[in-house]
C-alpha cells in the first residue's frame, strides 16, 4: 500500500486520557482542530468541561467522561462508551502520566507509592489499550500514542520508578508495535521533557534562576508548549507517519542528546544545568 493509499477518514474518533489540561489539553485541543471528534477522559471535571467548552466555541467537538483512569470502573465506562456511540476509536493517545508522589531517595520511599506510581503511569496503559483494542482490530486499523518521558532513557536522581514504568511505556510501545503490525494498528510514543504546564510549570523548572541560562540548558533554548508536544502526536497519528511505527520519539528540545543529571557540588542535591553545578 502505498502513502496515497492509506485512508485518512474524518472526523476520527479520538481518545485523550487525561485529555483537559498540559499536553493533554493541547493534544485535546490539536485533535478538534483537525476535525477530529474528541472523547477528553478527565479526572478534573470543571478543567474537561472548560476545554471542551473551548474546543467548541471554535467549532471543534469535545465529548468528555469525568474518571480516574487508573481506576477499573473508569476504563469499564469508556469502553462502553465508545462501543455504544462510536463502534470503536481510531486514535488512542494515552497521555496520563505523574512522577508525584515521591520521595527524594528510593530507599526512602513506601512500596505504596511504588504501586501509585504504577497505576498512574503503566497500568492505566495497559488497561485502556486492553479495552479500546478489540474495536480497533474489528475496524481494521488504527493508532496509539503513548506518553513516556525522556526520562526513561537516562538516570533521573529521586525518581528511579517514575523512570522505571516510563521506560516500561516505551517497551510496550515497541513490542505491541511488532504485535499489531499484521492488524494494520501502529503504536508510537512521545518523550516529553521540560513542558510548561500546570503541572510543570516554568516558574518551579527555573527556581529563581537566570531565564537566560536556559541556552546553555537545552539547544531549543526554550521550555516546551503544549502545542510543541500535541504537534508530534497528531503527526504520529496521521498519514504522514504511516510507515512509522514502534518508535517514542523525544520531544524535549534537544535535552536528551545535550545533557543528563548532575550532583551539585555543594552535595546538596541534582541539577541538569552543567553550569549550576
Amino acid at each position: 500500500m502505498s502513502h496515497d493509499d492509506v485512508p485518512l477518514q474524518h472526523p476520527r474518533t479520538v481518545v485523550v486520557t487525561g485529555g483537559a489540561l498540559g499536553i493533554g489539553g493541547g493534544i485535546s485541543r490539536r485533535f478538534a482542530a483537525d476535525g477530529d471528534h474528541v472523547l477528553l477522559v478527565d479526572i478534573d471535571a470543571d478543567a474537561a468541561a472548560r476545554t471542551a467548552a473551548d474546543i467548541e466555541a471554535t467549532g471543534g467537538r469535545c465529548t468528555v467522561l469525568v474518571g480516574d483512569i487508573t481506576e477499573d470502573d473508569t476504563v469499564a465506562r469508556l469502553a462502553a462508551r465508545v462501543e455504544s456511540e462510536y463502534g470503536h476509536a481510531d486514535v488512542l493517545v494515552n497521555n496520563v502520566g505523574d512522577y508525584r508522589p515521591a520521595k527524594s531517595f528510593f530507599a526512602k520511599s513506601p512500596p505504596d507509592q511504588w504501586r501509585r506510581l504504577h497505576e498512574l503511569n503503566l497500568w492505566h496503559v495497559f488497561a485502556v489499550t486492553h479495552a479500546l483494542l478489540p474495536g480497533m482490530i474489528a475496524a481494521g486499523g488504527g493508532s496509539i500514542v503513548n506518553v513516556s518521558t525522556v526520562e526513561a532513557f537516562r538516570g533521573i536522581p529521586g525518581n528511579a520508578v517514575y523512570s522505571a514504568y516510563n521506560a516500561g511505556v516505551s517497551a510496550f510501545t515497541k513490542s505491541l508495535a511488532v504485535e499489531l503490525g499484521p492488524s494494520a494498528i501502529r503504536v508510537n510514543a512521545i518523550a516529553p521533557d521540560l513542558a510548561d504546564t500546570a503541572q510543570t510549570p516554568a516558574e518551579l523548572m527555573l527556581a529563581g534562576r537566570d531565564p537566560a541560562l536556559l541556552r546553555s540548558w537545552l539547544p531549543a533554548g526554550r521550555f516546551g508548549t503544549p502545542e510543541d508536544f500535541a504537534g508530534v502526536v497528531a503527526f504520529l497519528a496521521s498519514r504522514d507517519a504511516a510507515f512509522i511505527t514502534g518508535h517514542t520519539i523525544p520531544v524535549d528540545g534537544g535535552t536528551l542528546a545535550a545533557a543528563g543529571w548532575y550532583g551539585k557540588a555543594s552535595g546538596r542535591g541534582w541539577t541538569n544545568m552543567p553550569d549550576q553545578a
